[in-house]
């Protein structure tokens, strides 16, 4: 009997394998390889409609999150390339769509991938140069109006960064983080985010450090690139809790964004500038209404409302997820847990596991006004994840009570067992990873 078309296929999981050991190192950044598989697959970056490239330390998925949903408010169609993914490797595919994108399909992103896998031939490659050679493989068979396409690492030597003329740059804020392969001073890892900026390409820019601004406005300068910068050419503010936005055209008076914490009107900010910087684009109030209000991107300070997890903890508490995993990070993240203590007080516990190459000290000293209390977990199947005794001692230096145990679940069976006079509120938080692991046991993957 004849095997069926379906049947024959190699089964994604099996195929994404074989792309990962193309290359011994996880990372190793360069343009050189990427440039030979989008010259083998008939240069897809140059067929593609107008890009919006986004580069920064943090806040680059919710800015895109913002950007992504506002334009499909407007009835664009609007293809978007993220990294990383929380569970499945489709997440960081989002296809335009009429109507509003879907992530990209099984079949579709196994077709892309043989076929970046055929051009390839078998020579050394990451799999993140051969996803995002995919990814502009895809993008440029499927028609849609805009494409969002997030910076990877860095962005100067970063796979994203082969598209000539953008429609426009975005910088989120920049603060430390991969030292090991960014330069450990705010300066340099400034300059790499800034090398996306491209000649004569309008530059949208956070509000960043000092030292990280005067690197962005002089390759702004040396790239003839006009430059929008948060505080200067625009402003952002909440007013008595609605987003407030105003520029040299005028003020928009906005609902709050549904992502918490005060970073998302920064972020949401960021997103309206960029839209009303690139002139192609005419975006009216109700659609920055609706996708300021509309956008959502998980493991944010997302607050777990259903799935498995929640019968677990101690009965009535509250379960935040952030991906937070840096010092930055882990400040936005403390903010807004502040703001949720001034409206309705609980105990916080952080339950935290992180990756080796991270500062678990600069991360968890955010939370020292907060709580005392913090469960360090391991981070199951990821390589290069942080020991948990390690993440415990950085805990303990910060005088913090600490413990150690075999996972989320056990965390929460182990919280469920204490007395509480007021059911706690539980931030799980310090990786992607995690967050992704997390969603996972949940059963309330990204849609």
């Amino acid at each position: 009997m004849n095997a069926s078309p379906d049947s024959a296929k190699t089964p994604l999981g099996e195929l994404i394998g074989r792309l990962s050991v193309l290359h011994q190192k996880r990372i190793d950044l360069g343009l050189e390889r990427m440039h030979r598989l989008l010259e083998g697959l008939g240069h897809p970056e140059r067929k593609l409609p107008p890009v919006i490239h986004i580069a920064g330390t943090n806040g680059k998925g919710s800015t895109l999150a913002y950007l992504r949903a506002t334009l499909e408010a407007a009835g664009l169609r609007v293809h978007a390339y993220t990294s990383p993914y929380l569970v499945r490797i489709n997440e960081c595919f989002r296809l335009g769509r009429a109507g509003g994108g879907v992530l990209v399909s099984d079949d579709e992103l196994r077709a892309a991938l043989e076929e970046v896998e055929r051009v390839n031939a078998g020579e050394v490659a990451t799999l993140f140069e051969l996803k995002t050679a995919a990814a502009f493989h895809l993008f440029a068979q499927n028609p849609a109006d805009v494409v969002l396409l997030e910076v990877g690492l860095g962005g100067r030597l970063d796979s994203t960064n082969v598209v000539d003329t953008p429609a426009a740059c975005v910088i989120t804020p920049v603060s430390m983080d991969h030292m090991d392969f960014l330069g450990d001073t705010l300066t340099s890892i400034a300059g790499e985010k800034a090398a996306i900026i491209k000649r004569g390409v309008p530059v949208i820019c956070a509000e960043q450090a000092g030292e990280a601004m005067a690197v962005i406005e002089a390759q702004a300068r040396r790239m003839r690139a006009p430059l929008f910068a948060a505080n200067e050419s625009w402003h952002v503010n909440v007013e008595h809790g609605r987003l407030v936005y105003s520029d040299d055209r005028g003020l928009m008076d906005l609902t709050a964004p549904r992502l918490f914490g005060r970073h998302q009107f920064d972020n949401a900010g960021l997103a309206i500038a960029t839209l009303r910087a690139i002139p192609t684009f005419k975006i009216n109030q109700g659609a920055f209404e609706a996708g300021i209000v509309g956008a959502e991107w998980p493991a944010r300070m997302q607050r777990i409302t259903s799935g498995e997890l929640l019968a677990l903890g101690p009965q009535g508490s509250e379960i935040w997820l952030d991906g937070g995993h840096n010092a930055e990070g882990g400040r936005v993240a403390a903010a807004a847990l502040g703001d949720l203590e001034e409206r309705v007080s609980r105990p916080l516990v952080v339950i935290a596991g992180m990756m080796a190459n991270k500062d678990a000290k600069g991360f968890l000293a955010n939370f020292a006004g907060l709580t005392r209390h913090i469960i360090a977990v391991p981070i199951p199947d990821v390589e290069n994840a942080m020991p948990v005794d390690r993440l415990a001692d950085a805990a303990r230096s910060l005088g913090m009570r600490v413990e150690t145990v075999a996972g989320v679940e056990a965390a929460l069976r182990a919280l469920a067992k204490l007395a509480y006079e007021v059911p706690p509120r539980i931030l799980i938080s310090g990786s992607l990873y995690l967050a992704g692991h997390v969603l996972g046991l949940n059963g309330t993957p990204p849609a």
